[in-house]
């Protein structure tokens, strides 16, 4: 089963009230992201990371995060405008702008990614349960990624809680689920 959660400033964005259009971006992932996922993801003891990043890695979690679902989403963090051509202006104060329209390219980039790394968790057996996790701001745009742990989340359920990000929560569950 697949899950797709927007709060309402994400879905009021990406025009998701008439259709996921923006799933389907006209020229796919940027070459960065498919560059980032390009081998694919892999277990790191019982967390899932992206292979490239489980050849870096040294401890498998949690060390001084508050558990692996947590270790997980630091592991597997990063900024979208690092991969995605969009234009960041810095203010005099030090303080990055990202435009609107901007923002929507980097969730519409986020939600294809997400989707693309829920089906490698697919793709395994067994099947890997995966919450991906995108916002964006005025100041940059997110993505993580996790396991699926009873009792174990990285966001607040209610989405619209988010005042001043745009965000999408998207969960796979087990094939017969």
């Amino acid at each position: 089963m697949l899950t797709v959660q927007m709060n309402d400033t994400a879905a009021a964005l990406l025009n998701a009230w008439t259709g996921l259009a923006p799933t389907r971006t006209p020229q796919g992932l940027t070459a960065g992201l498919r560059d980032l996922t390009v081998n694919g993801i892999t277990l790191h003891g019982d967390a899932v990371v992206l292979t490239d990043t489980a050849r870096h890695l040294r401890d498998t979690g949690p060390g001084g995060f508050i558990d692996l679902t947590a270790w997980e989403c630091g592991v597997n963090s990063f900024h979208l405008e690092d991969f995605v051509p969009v234009t960041v202006e810095v203010l005099d104060d030090g303080e990055p702008v990202i435009a609107e329209a901007d923002q929507g390219l980097l969730l519409a980039q986020g939600l294809a990614l997400a989707l693309h790394i829920c089906h490698l968790g697919r793709s395994v057996e067994p099947a890997l349960r995966i919450r991906c996790i995108v916002s964006a701001s005025t100041t940059n745009g997110t993505f993580r990624f996790h396991r699926i742990r009873a009792g174990r989340q990285q966001h607040h359920p209610d989405l619209d809680r988010y005042t001043l990000e745009k965000m999408i929560v998207i969960d796979t569950g087990s094939p017969s689920s």
